[in-house]
């Protein structure tokens, strides 16, 4: 059997090269809303980053957002994108103990 290819994204924050899997990815759609984008597969321009609450904070105070999806991004998007990051690292907890 093949193996197959891992595809790798880098970090908008740390610039680090990391499996896809391992990242979140934030779209914004044509209509300039920014979210969250759990499948990967939204339309729209979209930017990575690891999943790390820390690495977070810093695109906050940076606005990286803003400048990297040329898009208006408020702070309650930050907050939801924490929670967003703590739920994922919980499921992969999970997933790995099984």
């Amino acid at each position: 059997m093949q193996k197959r290819k891992i595809p790798m994204r880098k970090c908008i924050v740390s610039r680090e090269m990391k499996p896809k899997n391992t990242m979140v990815r934030i779209v914004k759609n044509k209509d300039g809303i920014v979210s969250v984008d759990p499948t990967g597969k939204q339309n729209g321009r979209g930017a990575y980053i690891s999943l790390d609450t820390a690495l977070v904070k810093q695109a906050k105070d940076k606005k990286l957002f803003n400048q990297t999806l040329n898009a208006q991004v408020d702070d309650s998007f930050y907050d939801e994108l924490i929670e967003y990051i703590d739920y994922k690292k919980a499921r992969m907890e999970i997933e790995n103990e099984q």
